[in-house]
């Protein structure tokens, strides 16, 4: 099914033609003295009338003749069209809240996760035939995008070129709704927008999870002042050895590397000792 305009005029402008038929065929009938015209004006009224629909702002009207679709009205007001079944559709901007669903990511942790979905229906007839019910088919398919894009990414990570749920919430959003697009375009539907609105450990293992979270901190955190320490023993090394401050032997440096390792590294504050020399 594809969205077309169907048949229709303006409501006003039909309702004073209906009014001048039936004053000219109540006219001509105490004339001739002949009720034919009356019942032709009467027949014509109660088709016109049969056709009168009015039409909201942000609303369409589809028009059913005898089971088949013949068009849609997009525009708001007072028409009058062909005499049939009409439905009518809303086209406001709506959102969906899921349930919070529970999943279990890539690395196989239970998590929870809920979202809102922000759509719209943008053509009537694929939402209304296409579909038992747009706003049911809506529900079922957001919550199965969401649990299959939960399922391909961690909770969290440290690898800074994977993406995560908790570090990446902007990119998991936007292919959430990439994913329910394509999913929903049957149905006539346009996603506006997805975001999650709430992620968390399964209460089971949060306390576990945790203690995991904050031990990754560390061993990165570690990791970097490390990295870091290395990269400043080099520089003073190559300064001293460039500007000829002193002269090191293989032994001194070994000795130098391991004071500035510890000093750099330590999370206390050490304490220097003076070599003052030997005493004879």
């Amino acid at each position: 099914m594809k969205e077309k305009a169907v048949w229709k005029i303006n409501g006003f402008i039909g309702l004073a033609a209906l009014l001048v038929i039936v004053v000219f065929a109540l006219y001509f009938s105490i004339i001739q003295y002949n009720p034919l015209y009356l019942i032709v004006a009467g027949i014509l009224a109660i088709f016109v009338l049969s056709g009168m629909t009015v039409v909201q702002p942000n609303e369409s009207v589809a028009v059913i003749f005898f089971g088949k679709y013949l068009g849609t009205i997009r525009e708001d007001g007072f028409f009058i069209t062909i005499p049939s079944i009409r439905k009518k559709v809303s086209l406001r901007v709506r959102n969906f809240n899921s349930d919070m669903l529970k999943v279990n990511d890539v690395d196989g942790n239970p998590i929870e996760i809920a979202a809102v979905v922000v759509f719209k229906v943008t053509d009537t007839a694929k939402a209304l035939f296409d579909v038992e019910s747009y706003n049911e088919f809506v529900r079922i398919q957001s919550e199965t995008a969401l649990r299959h894009v939960a399922t391909k990414y961690p909770y969290d990570t440290n690898e800074e070129k994977v993406w995560s749920l908790r570090g990446n919430a902007e990119e998991i959003a936007n292919e959430l709704a990439r994913e329910l697009q394509e999913r929903l375009s049957v149905s006539g539907v346009q996603v506006i927008e997805a975001r999650l609105t709430h992620l968390a450990y399964a209460p089971e293992i949060a306390n576990a999870m945790l203690q995991r979270q904050q031990a990754n901190a560390v061993v990165a955190a570690r990791q970097k002042i490390v990295e870091g320490a290395v990269g400043m023993v080099e520089a003073a090394l190559n300064q001293l050895e460039e500007k000829q401050v002193v002269q090191l032997s293989e032994e001194m440096k070994a000795q130098m590397v391991s004071n500035l390792m510890v000093a750099i590294v330590s999370e206390k504050g050490t304490q220097p000792i003076m070599n003052a020399g030997r005493v004879k």
